[in-house]
């Protein structure tokens, strides 16, 4: 969050990566803010949001292997009708869900949560934008899944948010619900870009639209991202 320090998703704000030459450093950013913003940015240059409800649900892959070991040790125990243990997460995560990712901090979020809210501000060029988030770990192994409620200065329906996705770099529209199309982390795990559906307008507020996203986060939310930052630098800047 140092403000002479780029953070980049090429996606969202490659010219920022001109900035490594302040100090030599290059910061990748969250892995739920990359799986967030990437499908946030065409929405937001369109119809510029004002304010953001996230809510993460966050595979155990983002808590590392021995998370995932845990998982799939309890599955195992479970159906075996043995004792379940519990060492990487403060509760059991097989059939259960953790509203709680990182440290709590004073104001009752956690640092995961408001990584997303700073993050997201920063890369977008924009601190006026009001977030407020919830990140959930889910007893899934790999894709972090986002559900994104945002309002907007101007008019923006469903159909033509799909029409910005459609053509934005680094997205895939699976939005059909008649056929039961939509992304989902089984799916999407072995894939590099975000996905987006359940496109829909939010007729709770005026110019309000919620949308699904599901990206792997070891891929675009972590090696990939960094693999695309070090392309651009070396075609436009080394």
């Amino acid at each position: 969050m140092e403000a002479d320090i780029p953070l980049v998703v090429p996606e969202v704000n490659p010219q920022d990566i001109a900035l490594y030459k302040n100090r030599g450093i290059i910061a990748n950013p969250n892995c739920t803010t990359i799986v967030a913003i990437v499908p946030l940015k065409p929405l937001h240059e369109y119809a510029r949001v004002k304010r953001m409800v996230v809510s993460s649900y966050q595979a155990v892959s983002g808590a590392g292997t021995s998370a995932m070991r845990e998982l799939e040790d309890q599955v195992k125990a479970y159906v075996r009708g043995e004792e379940l243990k519990v060492e990487v997460f403060p509760h059991q995560i097989a059939f259960n869900l953790i509203p709680h990712i990182d440290a709590f901090l004073d104001n009752g979020y956690t640092k995961e949560e408001q990584k997303l809210r700073d993050e997201t501000r920063k890369m977008l060029h924009d601190d006026s934008i009001r977030i407020t988030t919830t990140t959930v770990r889910v007893p899934v192994l790999r894709a972090h899944s986002v559900s994104v409620n945002i309002e907007t200065e101007r008019k923006l329906t469903a159909d033509k948010a799909r029409e910005l996705l459609s053509h934005a770099p680094g997205v895939q529209v699976e939005d059909d619900p008649t056929s039961n199309r939509y992304p989902m982390p089984l799916f999407v795990a072995g894939q590099d870009d975000c996905f987006v559906g359940r496109i829909r307008e939010d007729d709770s507020v005026e110019n309000g639209l919620n949308f699904w996203v599901v990206g792997n986060q070891l891929r675009k939310g972590a090696a990939l991202n960094a693999v695309q930052i070090a392309e651009v630098l070396v075609e436009k800047y080394l």
